[in-house]
Formats: structure tokens, sequence, C-alpha cells
């Protein structure tokens, strides 16, 4: 079989021959027909961010396809079933793919086998800082500062699902049309300098989704209102803030890393994502498709500014 892997932190990602994987008694092999590629698994691949690997690593913590092989001690799955992987065992970036059975769900029949790779990432992060960490209820108004990526275009779909007014930035015309046809009740380019004033005009923020906390921070938090709770999802260093911004609005500041979820949680995450495909309402967005042998440039590719929905690798 084809697997993507690196030899150590920082090398250069390439395909090679390896030995076809065997599911072990409580272990699942699915046959992908798409993974999903996100900052997360290009910090484990150069080992910032405090994230390592073993080696050789194959990367990729989401995957789609179809399940080929199941251990004998695995139950509540089918032959040839179409799941999605919210984490593997062996790296989705391969023709095949180990995972345990609490990684493994089913993919709705209504959404594709490159759409299911974009969900245990983006859609479990986004329904998690939603209503987990800061428990947005129906009448607030959340803010997606950073929406046009697969994590803001989830968090959107999911907010305007459960009646919130949603305000949402972008840093591209491309992205701010793109969050505009997503539902967003306001938008706002966050390139133009006076981007936060047109926040503050707009009305108070119940809740921030914050992807890019060492730029945005500091000035979210002057937008909350009375109560407000600001969800850090992302950030790439430190940033300085006036406590006394909080302390006027009772608000607070919390982190959110998908890690920490616990089997509970995640089980009812996945219920939800599932509940929301047959709805109609999670309908990941693709900006950017590659192959396995391009799976260098879609790790460079998610990476860069302007993003407008979520990288995927098709295998097949």
């Amino acid at each position: 079989m084809k697997a993507v892997q690196a030899q150590f932190h920082g090398d250069q990602l390439v395909v090679n021959e390896i030995a076809k994987l065997q599911a072990g008694p409580e272990q699942i092999l699915i046959e992908v027909a798409a993974a999903g590629v996100n900052p997360v698994d290009t910090y484990i691949v150069a080992g910032t961010n405090n994230y390592t690997a073993q080696f050789p690593h194959t990367p990729g913590k989401d995957a789609a396809g179809t399940i080929v092989q199941l251990g004998e001690l695995v139950s509540g799955f089918e032959l040839g079933q179409r799941v999605y992987c919210s984490g593997t065992l062996s790296g989705a970036s391969a023709e095949y793919c180990l995972a345990k059975p609490e990684q493994v769900f089913p993919l709705a029949d209504s959404l594709s086998f490159e759409q299911g790779a974009c969900l245990g990432t983006p859609y479990a992060t986004a329904w998690r800082a939603l209503f987990i960490r800061a428990h947005a209820q129906a009448g607030e108004t959340v803010l997606v500062h950073g929406a046009s990526g697969g994590v803001g275009l989830a968090a959107i779909q999911f907010a305007k699902a459960a009646g919130c007014t949603v305000f949402a930035t972008a840093g591209s015309e491309q992205g701010l049309a793109l969050i505009k046809q997503q539902g967003a009740d306001v938008v706002v380019n966050h390139h133009e300098p006076e981007h936060y004033q047109q926040l503050q005009q707009a009305g108070k923020i119940d809740v921030v989704l914050e992807m890019l906390a060492n730029q945005n921070l500091a000035e979210d938090l002057p937008l909350l209102n009375k109560d407000g709770r600001v969800v850090v999802i992302g950030s790439r260093g430190s940033v300085e803030i006036n406590p006394r911004d909080l302390m006027a609005r009772d608000a607070c500041i919390m982190g959110m890393a998908l890690a920490n979820a616990s089997s509970q949680q995640l089980q009812q995450i996945h219920r939800a994502i599932y509940a929301g495909a047959e709805a109609g309402f999670v309908n990941p967005v693709i900006a950017k498709r590659f192959s396995l042998e391009q799976t260098g440039q879609a790790h460079q590719a998610v990476m860069q500014a302007g993003a407008t929905g979520n990288v995927v690798i098709n295998i097949a």
C-alpha cells in the first residue's frame, strides 16, 4: 500500500510503499477515499507548538472511506460501511488507515467522502468550542474571528442552526463572499484597520471564537457583552491584554483543544454532526484538492492566509 511518510521533524513528505496494514482485535481498517489536512497536521510533522510524533510518521488525523476489515472484538460497525475518522492510529494520508472504534463514526449519506474528511477536526472543534466551552445559546451573538477556514465555516453553520446571530470576519473578497453565503449576519474584513469599529457598531457580542489570539485577543475583549466569553481556538504567539476589559464585563477567556475532549463529549459531538448533516446544515466546503503525491503542497496550502474552506487529499 502507498503511504505518505516523514522520517524526522521537518522532513519532506514523500509517498512510500509499505506493507498493507491489518486490523488488530480492537481495531478497524479503513480504505481511505479522502484525507483532511488541518494546521495541527503540519505542527506534528514540524514538531512545533509542543507537538511531536513517532517516525516514520504518516500525517493526518481525519479520513473518510470504507471499512474493509474489523477486529474480532469490534462491534457496532459493518464491512463496507461509509465512515469518517476523528483521529487515526496509523495516519490518514495513505491508501488504508487503522483506527480505534471510538475514533470512527458513520458518514451521513448526504455527504461525500471529501466532505467526510473535513468533519473530524474542524466540525468537532467548532461544536466543542461553541456548545461545550462557551455554552452558546439561541439569541446570543457569536463572533467568528477568522471564519473562512474549515473551523470557522463549521462554526457559522452550527451557530446559525442554533438560533444565534453571527458576526464573521475574513481577509479576502472571496472569503467575505463565502461567509456571507454561509449565513453570517454581519461580515467584515479583518485586514481593514476600522474593522473593530465596524463590529462594535454592529452590537455587543456574547461569544467570540478566536482563531488567531496573538493578533486579535486584546481587541476582542472591548467588543464583549456582559458575561461575554472568548474561546481561544488558535494562536501563534503571545499577546498582552488589559484585564480591566474582563473585569468590567464579568467576562472570561478560555482555551479549547479538541484533544481534551472526553469520550462522552466526543460521542455527543459526533452525534450532533451526524444530525446536522441529516438536517442539511452541516455541509463542508472544499477549497483545495490534492493528490496523495501532493501531500506536501497540501500542508503548505492549509497554512496560507486567505482560507476559503477545507483542504483535502483525494487518495484514489
